[in-house]
């Protein structure tokens, strides 16, 4: 499981003791202004080829799975060797790497108007994953679509859908265990709502990517995908179903503590916080921000209510994954 190749992946390095004492006469380097960048979203070149154009500052992007972001991380700090002045992730693997004392506390200004719950102590929550019900509206009308979760289960969809399979793909187990927390009453309703879901006979896929193509090209009507297709994927005609509130992970970003770059970082980081980047994010990207007012191209969207679900522990994926398994495995 994911969490637990984060977890090995720690074991395999030293104590958060040494890895401090590695980092803590590391000076800030000098020479041509230039940010280096870890992190595991994708398509924001576009972005960081405008930041470059305006303030003459490069920003160097490596991309790192989550399977091998901390232990890349831990590796070059006990060495002495990292290099990284920035680093995204997902919440639970920036709090890792707090708990290693690798992040700084900077406060960022442009974070000022974010919610409380997106500032942890120099960890910013920029964006959520959101994940809701996508349907090709060229074969439903918004009249037909979905108006409750509930009505996923609704016999008319049966053979219809499209979705991660809910027995291996983690994001997909979190945001089922999360309608359980947020979206419905009692756990017999929860039940009611899973078990009809896979009497619908789902197509499963391993992940998220592709949900996308078969709905796109009108081999499934409706599908549990993420709403940024409908902009990724233009001209598409994808829509998606207007339900509050939509769940989604929490993405996060931070300046490393002994950021070889520090001034460079910090700069860069109130770009990524502005509104300016956010608004690029939303448009070109499609994703869910957080910086205020600022939304994807997707009409209703500002209207629907996206809220961060917990990061679940290994135990309870792997629980509720051999769970669900087990449910749509009888349909």
């Amino acid at each position: 499981m994911r969490k637990t190749l984060l977890i090995l992946s720690v074991l395999l390095v030293t104590t958060t003791m040494l890895f401090g004492a590695g980092q803590a006469d590391k000076p800030e380097q000098t020479g041509p202004s230039k940010v280096s960048m870890y992190a595991n979203i994708t398509a924001i070149e576009p972005i960081l080829e405008r930041y470059k154009g305006e303030s003459g500052v490069e920003v160097e992007y490596t991309r790192l799975s989550t399977a091998r972001y901390v232990s890349t991380i831990l590796t070059e700090v006990e060495a002495n060797k990292l290099v990284a002045d920035v680093v995204q992730g997902p919440l639970s693997i920036l709090e890792i790497l707090r708990e290693y004392d690798v992040l700084s506390n900077y406060k960022a200004k442009a974070a000022e108007g974010y919610p409380d719950w997106a500032k942890r102590d120099g960890t910013y929550l920029f964006g959520i994953e959101y994940v809701g019900l996508i349907y090709n509206k060229d074969l439903v009308s918004a009249a037909e679509a979905p108006k409750s979760y509930m009505d996923l289960t609704d016999p008319k969809w049966k053979g219809h859908i499209v979705m991660p399979d809910p027995a291996t793909h983690a994001t997909t187990i979190g945001w089922l265990v999360g309608l359980r927390e947020h979206v419905f009453k009692s756990d017999a309703e929860w039940y009611r709502f899973l078990e009809g879901l896979a009497k619908n006979e789902p197509m499963l896929v391993a992940s998220f990517s592709p949900t996308g193509a078969p709905l796109a090209s009108g081999e499934k009507k409706i599908g549990v995908s993420m709403p940024k297709y409908i902009v990724t994927q233009a001209p598409a005609p994808l829509d998606y179903a207007k339900i509050s509130p939509m769940l989604g992970s929490p993405r996060a970003i931070a300046i490393t503590k002994n950021a070889p770059h520090k001034k460079d970082a910090e700069a860069f980081l109130e770009f990524w916080l502005g509104a300016s980047a956010a608004s690029q994010l939303a448009t070109d990207v499609g994703e869910y921000v957080l910086a205020p007012g600022v939304y994807p191209p997707i009409p209703g969207i500002a209207e629907t209510e996206v809220i961060p679900i917990r990061e679940l522990t290994d135990e309870e994926i792997q629980k509720w994954g051999n769970e669900f398994g087990k449910i749509f495995a009888l349909k």
